[in-house]
């Protein structure tokens, strides 16, 4: 499978990060890391390139990891129907203290204009 894996540098996108180089390993999926700008993160987009490349190298699999720029959700997207990714995978999804889930920016876009698969990672 064609899996395009959005993070940046949130804990939820390394979560999301470290599940689908896991099932990459297992499932020889095609993938590829997007590194994409996050505002909300206080983690440098060159470290969270690293961490990527780490996680990927660790796991003994070849996948691009690539930074992203412009608007992530636009972005991701974009790449996803012009390069015929399946699926979409991100982290995000907090459960408030009433129970229902909140997503962020980012996540809340994807998922209502992909066209493909959606994998959110709590």
């Amino acid at each position: 499978m064609k899996v395009l894996c959005g993070i940046g540098g949130s804990d939820d996108s390394f979560r999301a990060l470290d599940r689908t180089v896991e099932r990459a390993a297992v499932a020889n999926d095609d993938l590829t890391v997007a590194v994409v700008d996050n505002e909300d993160s206080s983690v440098a987009p060159d470290d969270v390139m690293e961490r990527a490349q780490e996680a990927v190298d660790d796991a003994g699999i070849d996948a691009d990891v690539r930074r992203v720029g412009g608007d992530p959700g636009s972005r991701l997207v974009e790449i996803a129907e012009t390069e015929g990714f399946e699926e979409i995978v991100l982290g995000g999804g907090h459960t408030s203290p009433m129970g229902k889930i909140t997503i962020g920016s980012i996540a809340e876009f994807v998922l209502l204009n992909a066209k493909t698969s959606v994998t959110l990672v709590r």
